[in-house]
């Protein structure tokens, strides 16, 4: 994880949309970040409508800054039981 970037982890759906399992990314808002996440990865766009977003293993809107250092990680409903 580099000191000047944001690492985004895909989680199942998201990282065989992505087709990556993470990712080195422009530090910025939650949803700049996801938005050129899904500019290069367009399969990723349905999954991040009903994805959960952490940074940093908390919850998060796309309204909240994502910091150089952080870990932003993209984790679609999962099914089971």
């Amino acid at each position: 994880m580099s000191q000047s970037t944001v690492t985004v982890r895909y989680w199942a759906a998201a990282r065989a949309a992505a087709t990556v399992a993470e990712e080195e990314r422009p530090p910025g808002k939650v949803s700049e970040v996801l938005s050129a996440a899904s500019a290069d990865h367009p399969d990723l766009v349905p999954v991040l409508a009903v994805a959960s977003i952490l940074l940093n293993g908390m919850a998060v809107t796309t309204d909240d800054n994502a910091p150089a250092g952080s870990l932003l990680e993209v984790l679609p409903p999962f099914a089971g039981g």
